[in-house]
């Protein structure tokens, strides 16, 4: 549990470098983008194939810079990093998926007590029992839509935290439902 602390640390830092980058997009632009990301997909592989999941178009590899494959981090984000999809394989726990999503919430809460969850729920993901929280989570005044899905592949816990800006909250959370929806462990 406490890499998961040190992961959800990292998590809030990429939160706040999005909430420090208030820059607003050309609208035209950006509905042009998203109607054009929408039919376009990239398709992300780890674990040798056991975890696979779509990332919507414009968001790239940032392992490099914000994490490392060798402390089990995968970091992707797009050009101005307020989307941001972080994958952790964590430790092997003997805690139950609900139990974690309850440690989560607390450990959220203490960090943000305006914490709003919208939904604590089991999912399938492939053939393997997940479980998925999403909230909003406030930085520096700035509200972030925030998917958090958690899941064991051989008794390790895998993570994957998917941040996107709350402004259009229903956009938001389409997208990670769409991102969940993708999500495959074989």
């Amino acid at each position: 549990m406490r890499h998961i602390t040190h992961y959800m640390g990292i998590f809030l830092v990429v939160l706040g470098l999005a909430a420090c980058d208030q820059k607003k997009d050309d609208p035209q632009a950006q509905h042009h983008d998203q109607s054009a990301s929408q039919s376009q997909h990239q398709n992300i592989s780890l674990l040798d194939g056991k975890l696979t999941f779509s990332l919507p178009q414009g968001m790239s590899d940032q392992t490099g810079k914000l994490g490392t494959e060798s402390n089990n981090m995968h970091v992707y984000a797009n050009n101005n990093g307020q989307q941001a999809v972080i994958v952790i394989i964590g430790d092997e726990t003997a805690l139950t998926l609900p139990q974690l999503s309850q440690k989560l919430q607390d450990q959220q809460r203490n960090r943000d007590p305006q914490l709003q969850v919208v939904a604590d729920k089991s999912i399938t993901l492939g053939h393997t029992p997940g479980q998925q929280l999403d909230s909003v989570v406030s930085t520096n005044n700035h509200s972030n839509w925030s998917t958090v899905v958690l899941a064991k592949l051989n008794n390790q816990l895998v993570t994957l935290q998917i941040s996107l800006p709350a402004d259009n909250q229903s956009q938001s959370q389409s997208i990670a439902s769409e991102i969940v929806q993708s999500i495959v462990i074989h």
